[in-house]
């Protein structure tokens, strides 16, 4: 296998990142990985806040980073962790996000139907275990959640886990939003496992609770953003018009990868070698240089939705408490399609409702739990003094409708 010719990367929130070895090296240099150079972490957010161009890429190294320092702290702890184990985490969880699409989220609801990104994560990884001579086969059981130390497969896939630790700190990194600062290494110091299950020690449990209220800020604040909820919407909806006019015969100028996705119908039973192969020549840039070109199509749906993009000219909305009126959604359609002559179907382009749900802490799917001085295990709710942690884990939902301002 190759040399370990590049030694680190320099991350602007952890400092040096080093390379453990030459096969994750060789994971790296690999054009599937590659590609996440080229997806942005937060999708459109960068059109509310100018700073947050970070990557797919950045994230899935700064995620391997803190592995590296959890396995130390939990090995320091007398827990056993082999050679082959240890690679298996770092491989896991630097690759767990590499089936994303572009603009990361958008991808799932447009132009794959019924396929998450996690699924097609794992694609990729059986591709690469093909291609590295079985070497993943660990890897990929760890990220499965079927490798039968449990603790390992929570480091990967928890609501305390590597993936979020890095997250929240990287995005409110490039966002500028202070109140998602977590201390993700205070939180791993206190890592340990009992009965093969992570746990953190008593002494964490501020730090704990600082992770779910920050997690809970960053949601409403950053990911739940309005503007960047229409911003996403929009492209969900470029997508799929894009997609109902090449149905309906039209042939729309974009690259050969993005018109292969909206020329078929993708889904968990028909995405094979082939659809991959496609999938990984896809990112951002298809995207975006579609979208530019799309803005002087015929078609009003599409032409106006992608301006309003490339423009951020973007639509109102309007995020209530309770359920949106029909009669409310009725009269921007109307209006819709009177001013425009237009029919239906198209109006409802632009004007639609959906919600947002925001839970910081899903207490009834997986608990985080405390290690008490005593010895004793319990749930971060039962040990916590702060009022907050109970209210966190109780969904909250929000309604919101978008609608054109008057003049499009």
């Amino acid at each position: 296998m190759a040399s370990n010719k590049l030694k680190i990367f320099n991350d602007p929130i952890y400092g040096f990142i080093t390379m453990p070895n030459s096969l994750v090296f060789d994971l790296i240099e690999h054009p599937f990985f590659q590609r996440l150079r080229r997806i942005s972490q937060m999708g459109l957010s960068y059109l509310v806040y100018p700073g947050a161009h970070h990557t797919r890429f950045h994230h899935a190294l700064g995620s391997m980073h803190l592995m590296q320092k959890a396995i130390q702290v939990l090995r320091f702890k007398g827990i056993e962790i082999s050679v082959e184990e240890e690679n298996a985490l770092l491989i896991a969880i630097l690759l767990h996000d590499i089936g994303h699409g572009p603009f990361s989220h958008a991808m799932e609801h447009s132009l794959v139907s019924g396929i998450s990104h996690e699924e097609i994560s794992l694609h990729f990884m059986e591709q690469l275990n093909a291609e590295f001579s079985g070497n993943l086969t660990m890897a990929i059981a760890i990220f499965k959640g079927d490798y039968p130390r449990t603790f390992m497969c929570q480091l990967i896939s928890s609501q305390l886990d590597m993936d979020r630790a890095d997250y929240l700190k990287r995005d409110s990194f490039y966002t500028g939003v202070a109140e998602g600062n977590i201390n993700s290494e205070r939180l791993i110091t206190m890592l340990n496992v009992v009965d093969d299950r992570l746990v953190i020690e008593e002494k964490g449990i501020y730090s704990v609770e600082k992770f779910l209220v920050a997690r809970r800020f960053m949601y409403w604040q950053v990911y739940l953003h309005k503007t960047g909820l229409v911003a996403e919407q929009l492209l969900t909806r470029i997508l799929k018009r894009a997609k109902e006019l090449v149905s309906e015969g039209a042939t729309l100028a974009c690259s050969e990868a993005l018109f292969f996705f909206l020329e078929n119908e993708i889904s968990k039973s028909n995405f094979d070698k082939a659809t991959l192969e496609v999938f990984s020549k896809l990112d951002d840039v298809d995207v975006l240089s579609a979208i530019k070109t799309w803005q002087d199509d015929d078609d009003f749906v599409l032409s106006n939705l992608c301006k309003m993009v490339i423009n951020r000219e973007l639509l109102k909305i309007k995020i209530k408490n309770k359920p949106i009126k029909p009669k409310a959604l009725e009269e921007h359609i109307d209006r819709l399609k009177s001013t425009y002559n237009i029919n239906e179907a198209q109006a409802r382009y632009f004007v639609f409702v959906g919600e947002i749900t925001n839970q910081a802490y899903k207490q009834k799917k997986e608990h985080i739990d405390i290690l008490l001085k005593s010895g004793k295990v319990k749930d971060v709710v039962k040990v916590s003094d702060h009022l907050n942690i109970k209210a966190l884990s109780k969904p909250v939902t929000k309604y919101y409708m978008c609608y054109p301002k008057i003049r499009m």
